[in-house]
């Protein structure tokens, strides 16, 4: 019998998904990303970002701590990018400057920084949501709760290294990315 690897796909998967690390998901390497669980050319994972933005029904953008504080000189041109970014794909922007999953709920319409990401998500019925300026540790928290309890295709694009929860995720992002992705949507949606 042959072992089937793992597949990182929309949810809901569950109460609680599966840890993708657990599962065998592995960070990669400078120049490449994670799409489903496996490790892709980074200019492949760059051109699917794209695709999904431009044919979601709902996108979303949801920029973290680190893109919402101007915290080093890089943060400006990629703040720009990003909105860019949204605004080519008709994007909600909703920002998440803490996004650490709240117990047991939250009415979003009344918090006043509705920061539960599934419920966020669930609210909005968002059907493609990027991640951008959010710390690790409490990303693939978040993600691994959205997989589990939405069907949202969940895209983060990190400083570091790929934030295995998502479904797509791309490492040592910059605005020069970004607005390769901006350009690509621009393309698409003609």
């Amino acid at each position: 019998m042959t072992e089937q690897r793992y597949k990182l796909t929309t949810g809901p998967e569950g109460y609680l998904a599966p840890a993708a690390a657990l599962m065998g998901v592995v960070s990669p390497n400078a120049g490449y990303a994670l799409s489903g669980g496996d490790i892709v050319p980074e200019a492949e994972a760059l051109a699917i970002v794209a695709e999904k933005l431009a044919s979601a029904k709902t996108p979303a953008v949801c920029p973290g701590p680190l893109l919402m504080w101007q915290w080093s000189d890089d943060v400006s041109p990629k703040a720009a990018a990003v909105r860019a970014m949204a605004e080519a794909c008709g994007a909600k922007i909703l920002p998440m400057p803490d996004y650490r999953a709240k117990s047991p709920r939250i009415n979003p319409e009344i918090e006043i920084n509705p920061n539960h990401p599934g419920l966020t998500i669930q609210h909005n019925n968002i059907d493609v949501c990027l991640f951008v300026g959010m710390h690790l540790h409490f990303a693939n928290m978040a993600l691994r709760l959205i997989r589990g309890a939405t069907n949202c295709y969940t895209i983060a694009l990190s400083d570091t290294a790929a934030i295995d929860e998502a479904i797509l995720s791309i490492r040592d992002i910059d605005a020069v990315k970004i607005e390769i992705i901006t350009k690509r949507i621009k393309e698409l949606i003609k």
